[in-house]
Parts: structure tokens; C-alpha cells; sequence
């Protein structure tokens, strides 16, 4: 069945039909360098060069980067490295909005001569009394009938640093008792005398985003500019200054933000996160950060499926995080390694196995992909298993190790546990085994039956390695929504948790950063960027179940 148009494409479908722009479709995607991209954007950036791409056209990659006192080229360059990680390409159209500091200076001073535009004096809590608010008309500002040649003379000077920071700004003259609060005057321009990234202290004054924006928009050509619903209410604004500079008529169409069960997407309050050592950075993988996602083991894939299953909604809703974790869990169990790592270990001795001697056993590297090939597990007299797959008196319906019962260890033998030793303290420290020759994984002649399999790995070969699992970092779905309380009263005491010197198969200690791994019955995992040669640390993405579900309903 086909699937339905989503309202975007609609537009743009009319839009190519009445031969609009000449049928060219112009994105961009117009991040501030100001902190590091979330989820959020990863959907904008999905939606933008999806967008493109459906029709054929193309997106530019715009930093708005006018406010200097947030700004930092660590930030840009994360959100590079982010965009071409998510399988997207701005190619050579990489702009700032720095880039047309002389086009917007220009563009105001053509306000400013049109008597559209003022310098005003005003305080900032003066400004705030002068606009009223949605039931009460705002007032003129005493300065707003200066002349246009004084507006000019007090903006140069504003421009030369002549005036001090918060003593004037420049306006634009619109009309104080609209019922939309973003025309009432708004300020395109304030003092600012701090060093930019990018052109240092060329500048004492710098563009609000809501004239930087349209302006920048106009500037490239952007046909379509797709932003969240919270600038529904700066379209009137977006659409004024284009209509009163004459410059190209970008058209401004506003979508749903993705909001996500369990996540915070706000830069100011992931800020929070990470100044107060909640999170060991941006790039935690506890954090909605791509960069966070992708050092935890999300896959560019999965994101992208996450995004195209969302869809694009005209009103804001919440988005079940289930969805997220079952488009990455699809993803994993289609690329994913199938390897063993105990993390709690139990020695098992095979009494009947030749000592000094070992076997290497073939062992698939995905059975959901016939293209994986397979690698060579070694198996031999002394193997660890998981401490929890033995118990001394098992309930009914347990199917793993106990006395006198058969087990089949996976891509090895079966094993028939003879005997078990206790510690001085009442634990089990060792078990006796003996394994049935004829029972090899694949060419199995035993005619045993064994309900339950292992994992395990061998004694002699096994690596130590560390392994960090995560869990939700929220422990409430809207952590910050809950009025005045503080949305770090629900973090999640139990969202790291560290398990040292777990034992893998051999393979393992060959693993690179961008490797994905399924740990037989334990969940999807990845190598941390922090490994070193001598300390490999995994990262458990994800559990191979949902089973923060199951913890609730207890």
C-alpha cells in the first residue's frame, strides 16, 4: 500500500506543479553552535536532506552563529562530524550566518532608511513594560520617531562600539498593539563586545536570530525552510522582513518537534547535565546526544528508521522511547557479531577431557546474515560459564546447569555435570563436568537431549575486558515536566553501572570502534572510544529485551 503524503510534501508537490522556484527545492539545516546535537535535531536533519533528496534538490549546512558569548568551534565541528555520520552531505554548501554580517548590517540600514527600523534606548525591563502582553496593547517606545538620520548615526556608532553593551539596540518599527507578540517592535540588533569564532572582533554588534534567520534563508535561495513548531508564531516576522527588503521569498513551514519519553532535549538543561557532573560529557552515552547515541552503540541506520517511523506531525506529541529501542534492536540483530562474554564467572572443569589438549570450533558470526561468515572459538578442558546458570537445587522449569543434568554449552558440546565444590564460605567454586564426545554443535550424534544452552568461553584464552551498562538516564518519562520541581530530581541512581574484568572469547581483543556485537543472552554492545590495547571497555547499547517494562509493572 502506498503510504500517505505527509503535509510538508503536499506543499511542495503544489509548489512543483505551479512551477514555483522553477521547481527547484532548496533546503537547509541551520543548527547554533552552541552545544551538541540531540535527537531532536537528528529528526531535522532527516527531515531536511530527506526532503532534498525526495525532489531532487539539495541542503545547505548554516550555522547560526550570532551570538558569540555561546558560541565555539568545538560545537561546529561535533555538528559536522554528527550530520556525516547520520549518511547525510552538505557538500561544498557549508555557510554561516557570520558570512552575511555585512549583507544584515546593510540589509538593517535599508530598514533603518525605509523608517522601518529604530534605535532605541530603552532598558530592557523598560522594553519588556513598553510590549504589554497578550491582553494588553503594548506602547510606543519614546525613541521610536527618531529621524532616520539619527537612527543612522546612533546605529554606526552602535557598529563602531562607541555605545556600551545593553544601552541601545535597534528595532524594528512594526506595530506595538499587534495581538502577535513578535511584531510588537521586535529587536533585530544588540551590543555585544565579545570575540566572535569566526571574525573576531570585527564586530560590536550582532543580529537577533529571528532577522539573521529569514535573511539568511533569503540569501541562499531556501525555497522550503522547515522549522518546529515554537517558530509558528515568528512566521508573520520572517514574512515581514522578506516582504520589506524585496529579497527572495523563502517560505517558512513549521513541524512538530520530537519530543521523546525519557529524554531531555533542551541544550540549556543537557548543559546542566554536564557542568554539574550528572554525565561525564556530551558524548555520554546516557545523553540524547548523537554523539552520546553513537558512543553508546546506536546505529546511523536505526536513528534514520526511528525518525522515518515518527513521521511528520503538524502538532507536538510524545513519542513512545520503545520505538526507538525496537528500530535500533532490528538494526543490531540484522549486523551485529554473535560472541560470548561471561560476566560473573564460574570455573568448569571437564574431567574427561584431554589435558594439554584444545579444539578451535566454528562458530557463526551472524545467522541473520548468510554473507557474516563464521570464526573459530577455542574450547578445552577448563571453561568459565555465567555463575547464575548453575544452582545447587533448581525449580522446576529451569533449564540450565545442575547436578546430573545435561546442558549444551553453544557451538560446543553437550555437558553432563557430575559434581560441584563449595568455597569455605557455602559457595559453589567449581564444577565437575564430562562432556559427550559425539554431541559436537552441527554434527551432533548423542541422541541426548539438552533443554538449555550456555554460553561460555575458555580458561585459557579468555580476555579480560571492562564492561559499562547503561540504563535510561531518567527514571520519570517527562523528567521535566513537572513544573517547579527539578527535572534532576528523577535522574536515575541505577543509569551506569560498571562490571570489571569480564571475560570474552579471544576474538574480541581484535575489536575496532564502529564494531557491533551481540554478547550471547546479555545484549548489543560496542567498544568505547576510552580502550586502550592494554583495557578494553565495551558499552552495553541495549538489553536484547525490553526489560525496564518488566521492572515497572513489579
Amino acid at each position: 500500500m502506498e503510504e500517505s503524503r505527509n503535509f510538508i510534501q503536499q506543499i511542495i508537490d503544489e509548489d512543483i506543479a505551479n512551477g514555483k522556484h522553477g521547481g527547484k527545492v532548496i533546503t537547509r539545516f541551520p543548527p547554533e553552535p552552541n552545544g551538541y546535537l540531540h535527537i531532536g535535531h537528528a529528526k531535522s536533519i532527516c527531515l531536511n536532506f530527506g526532503i532534498a533528496e525526495e525532489f531532487n534538490g539539495i541542503t545547505n549546512l548554516r550555522f547560526d552563529d550570532t551570538n558569540p558569548t555561546t558560541e565555539d568551534t568545538e560545537y561546529v565541528e561535533s555538528i559536522k562530524k554528527d550530520i556525516q555520520w547520520l549518511g547525510f552531505d552538505w557538500e561544498d554548501r557549508l555557510y554561516f550566518a557570520s558570512d552575511y554580517f555585512n549583507d544584515l548590517y546593510q540589509y538593517a540600514i535599508e530598514l533603518i532608511k525605509k523608517g522601518l527600523a529604530y534605535v532605541d534606548d530603552s532598558t530592557s525591563e523598560e522594553m519588556a513594560e513598553q510590549k504589554g502582553d497578550v491582553n494588553i496593547p503594548g506602547k510606543n517606545s519614546p525613541y521610536r520617531d527618531r529621524s532616520v538620520e539619527e537612527n543612522l548615526r546612533l546605529f554606526e556608532g552602535m557598529k563602531t562600539g562607541v555605545y556600551d553593551e545593553g544601552s541601545k539596540v535597534l528595532r524594528a518599527k512594526i506595530d506595538m498593539t499587534s495581538p502577535n507578540m513578535n511584531m510588537r517592535d521586535p529587536v533585530m540588533y544588540r551590543i555585544k563586545k565579545t570575540a566572535h569564532h569566526r571574525t573576531g572582533n570585527d564586530w560590536n554588534i550582532y543580529p537577533m536570530y529571528d532577522f539573521a534567520h529569514c535573511m539568511s534563508d533569503a540569501r541562499e535561495g531556501i525555497t522550503h525552510s522547515l522549522c518546529t513548531l515554537e517558530f509558528e508564531n515568528h512566521r508573520p516576522l520572517y514574512d515581514w522582513f522578506i516582504e520589506q527588503l524585496g529579497v527572495f521569498p523563502s517560505r517558512q513551514i513549521e513541524f512538530a518537534r520530537l519530543n521523546v519519553d525519557y529524554m531531555i532535549t533542551s541544550k540549556r538543561k543537557l548543559l546542566r547535565l554536564v557542568e554539574e557532573g550528572i554525565v561525564s560529557g556530551w558524548d555520554d552515552p546516557r545523553m540524547p546526544t548523537i554523539s552520546g547515541m553513537r558512543r553508546r552503540g546506536f546505529t546511523p541506520a536505526s536513528i534514520r528508521e526511528f525518525a522515518k517511523k515518527v513521521g511528520v506531525a503538524k502538532r507536538d506529541n510524545a513519542i513512545d522511547i520503545s520505538l526507538l529501542e525496537f528500530c535500533l534492536r532490528a538494526d543490531l540483530n540484522a549486523i551485529a557479531t554473535r560472541v560470548m562474554a561471561v560476566m560473573d564467572p564460574l570455573k568448569v572443569v571437564i574431567t574427561n577431557y584431554p589435558e594439554g589438549e584444545e579444539e578451535w570450533l566454528p562458530a557463526d558470526n551472524n545467522p541473520e546474515d548468510e554473507n557474516a561468515g563464521s570464526r573459530l572459538v577455542p574450547f578445552g578442558r577448563e571453561i568459565f560459564i555465567e555463575r547464575d546458570d548453575f544452582m545447587i537445587d533448581p525449580p522446576k522449569k529451569y533449564f540450565r546447569m545442575a547436578k546430573g543434568r545435561h546442558t549444551r554449552l553453544k557451538n560446543a558440546y553437550i555437558l553432563h555435570c557430575d559434581d560441584y565444590i563449595l568455597d569455605e564460605s557455602g559457595e559453589v567454586k567449581e564444577l565437575h563436568c564430562t562432556y559427550v564426545p559425539e554431541s559436537k554443535s552441527g554434527s551432533d550424534t548423542s541422541g541426548i537431549k539438552a533443554k538449555g544452552t550456555l554460553h561460555w568461553v575458555s580458561a585459557l584464552h579468555a580476555q579480560k575486558v571492562e564492561v559499562r551498562s547503561y540504563d535510561r538516564l531518567f527514571m520519570d518519562p517527562v523528567p521535566d515536566g513537572h513544573g517547579d520541581r527539578d527535572f534532576l530530581e528523577f535522574v536515575n541512581p541505577d543509569s551506569l553501572s560498571i562490571v570489571e574484568n569480564v571475560l570474552v572469547e579471544p576474538a574480541l581483543a581484535k575489536a575496532k570502534l564502529g564494531d557491533y556485537f551481540q554478547f550471547f543472552r546479555k545484549g548489543y554492545f560496542v567498544l568505547d572510544p576510552s580502550s586502550s590495547d592494554d583495557h578494553l571497555i565495551f558499552n552495553r547499547t541495549i538489553t536484547l529485551k525490553d526489560s525496564w517494562s518488566k521492572m515497572q509493572k513489579k
